[in-house]
């Protein structure tokens, strides 16, 4: 490994260590007997994680393994067996969702639009349409249509209300996952994501237009939500035609300004490959696809 990746890796294990030192909590995560191993700690499992997924694209834990049993033994000469380092992370899983939390929250950038926020969702597939029923994390997944690729799925939502920084993609404000059944305004009401949005202009799909729920945040917030432009069912054909040219440069304005928000998604897909769960075997299987990939993704920030 050459003196650069060297240099990396150790960035990288000292950057765990400071997520576990403020995080004592996480010690805490396996009650059993060998809740504190002296051999392979849990920051070695975690930083063995992060590191072959971030700077050698490999995201699959089998995978990983064999990079670490090759080419980092000197660094790690207690790595467990497979299915040991398997477990040990799939067990661990939370604890990726909170470095990722971390992340977003303490590294904000300084040209981030605060007044100008980009809502939407995408969908992460354990199970396609073509499988009658889906047998993996039953308990958290569910059946969705993704109406972007047109197509019905097993699986999960990654939701997310984005900062509009100019001249790249987003960056996180909240991320959320549900089950892929649920309607993406119902989780924003359900977290009151934009209840603390004063002053801001949000820009989203159709399926957010709801004027009973956006008419008091806009005269109590001064909060704007942007939308295209969703004809009335009923309307005639004549008022169709009268608003044609305005509607359609609105929704056209309005989809430019949300566009960098599915290119942060396609970014997201290309850099972790974190929308196909589709060999997940298992709930926390799933979650540790779901958070590592995203701490994988977020450390782009920082690192």
């Amino acid at each position: 490994m050459s003196n650069e990746m060297q240099l990396k890796l150790i960035e990288t294990y000292s950057m765990v260590c400071d997520f576990f030192d403020k995080n004592p909590q996480w010690n805490s995560i396996r009650l059993s007997n060998n809740y504190k191993p002296t051999q392979f700690s849990d920051q070695e499992a975690v930083t063995i994680y992060l590191f072959v997924g971030l700077y050698e694209k490999r995201f699959k834990i089998k995978e990983i393994h064999n990079f670490a049993k090759h080419y980092l033994h000197d660094w790690f000469p207690k790595l467990t067996s497979y299915e040991k380092f398997n477990n040990r992370l799939t067990t661990l899983n939370s604890i990726f969702y909170n470095i990722s939390l971390d992340i977003i929250s303490n590294n904000i950038p300084k040209n981030a639009q605060f007044q100008t926020q980009l809502i939407d969702s995408m969908p992460i597939i354990t199970c396609k349409q073509r499988n009658r029923t889906a047998k993996v994390a039953r308990e958290c997944t569910d059946k969705g249509y993704c109406s972007t690729k047109k197509m019905f799925y097993f699986g999960l939502k990654f939701h997310l209300l984005a900062f509009r920084v100019k001249g790249t993609i987003p960056f996180p404000n909240k991320i959320y996952f549900s089950a892929a059944s649920e309607n993406d305004l119902s989780i924003v009401k359900e977290l009151n994501w934009l209840d603390n949005l004063q002053d801001t202009d949000v820009f989203a799909d159709k399926i957010y237009i709801d004027k009973d729920y956006f008419e008091p945040r806009e005269q109590w917030l001064q909060l704007d939500l942007f939308t295209p432009v969703k004809v009335v069912k009923g309307t005639p054909e004549c008022l169709k035609q009268r608003d044609f040219a305005y509607n359609n440069l609105f929704s056209t304005a309005v989809s430019k300004v949300r566009q960098p928000i599915e290119s942060y998604f396609n970014w997201f897909i290309e850099k972790t490959g974190i929308q196909n769960a589709s060999k997940v075997r298992s709930t926390n299987g799933l979650w540790l696809h779901c958070f590592g990939k995203l701490a994988i993704a977020y450390l782009t920030f920082i690192i």
